[in-house]
């Protein structure tokens, strides 16, 4: 089967739930893991609480493409790897997810999808296989979570939700 996007949304959107207002979260009141700021700046709309509350698969649908999907250049990776990426941009932003697939690759870190950094993930793909390459950027992922000082207050659940996307991702990979 042949992945996309909207399956890449489905999976992100199930680990991001509902709306969710926890003082201990930088982020703020979230819905469907988009932040109030981040909404605000989207939409232009004012980030109320029911505003917040009212948002939608639909909704959000466009704004997790131009701002996430579009930037890790998703269209141009193998979905497999794609997912994951998508992911950890959604929780860290697309530069940094970029640098860290491009640190795993060897390309040069400069938080762009462009040509070096597709020629450098199909180098590698070839080289060790697609599953490896999963493998060893969602490890470069959860070592990024434990370095943040809030990981002793959500690191638990971010490093759960790393081993469920690499899962559904190895499935994706065949």
């Amino acid at each position: 089967m042949t992945h996309t996007f909207t399956d890449a949304l489905g999976v992100v959107l199930r680990e991001e739930g509902g709306f969710v207002k926890d003082e201990r979260d930088p982020g703020g009141a979230t819905n469907l893991g988009v932040t109030a700021r981040t909404w605000h700046a989207w939409s232009g709309q004012p980030p109320s609480e029911a505003v917040m509350r009212g948002l939608t698969a639909a909704k959000v649908a466009p704004l997790y493409k131009a701002w996430f999907w579009d930037k890790i250049g998703g269209e141009a990776l193998p979905a497999a790897l794609a997912l994951p990426l998508f992911d950890f941009a959604v929780n860290a932003g697309p530069a940094r997810a970029l640098e860290t697939l491009q640190g795993v690759v060897g390309a040069r870190k400069d938080a762009q999808p462009g040509p070096s950094t597709m020629r450098a993930a199909q180098a590698y793909i070839s080289g060790i296989g697609l599953a490896k390459l999963i493998t060893r950027f969602c490890d470069a992922r959860a070592d990024y979570y434990r370095s943040l000082p809030t990981f002793p207050a959500f690191g638990k659940g971010w490093l759960a939700r790393v081993d469920r996307i690499k899962a559904e991702a190895l499935a994706w990979a065949g």
